[in-house]
């Protein structure tokens, strides 16, 4: 038994891999490489739809966006990076934030 766990150890540690796309167009970023929500803010009211999120990245700087959907765990982790976009049940977005 403990034979088989050894066989199959690199198997089950292929799938923790990480892989990059060097090819990758750069992603545009505030000033001090942080996201910025204070123009973003407008936004608040409106339907959360990917059009709407593609014009938050834009308009935030943020590289990563993070839809929140009402009554879901979140983590808590801070990445200056990233634009968090919270929306009702109603797809109504209610909070934008960075972090």
């Amino acid at each position: 038994m403990m034979r088989l766990a050894f066989l199959a150890a690199p198997v089950l540690l292929a799938g923790c891999v990480t892989t990059t796309n060097e090819a990758a167009e750069p992603v545009r970023v505030g000033a001090d490489g942080a996201c910025d929500a204070t123009d973003a803010q407008a936004m608040l009211g409106m339907t959360a739809t990917a059009e709407i999120g593609a014009q938050l990245l834009e308009s935030t700087g943020a590289r990563i966006l993070r839809w929140a959907p009402p009554r879901s765990a979140m983590t808590m982790d801070f990445r200056p990076d990233r634009l968090t976009v919270s929306y009702d049940d109603n797809m109504t977005i209610d909070r934008i934030s960075c972090g």
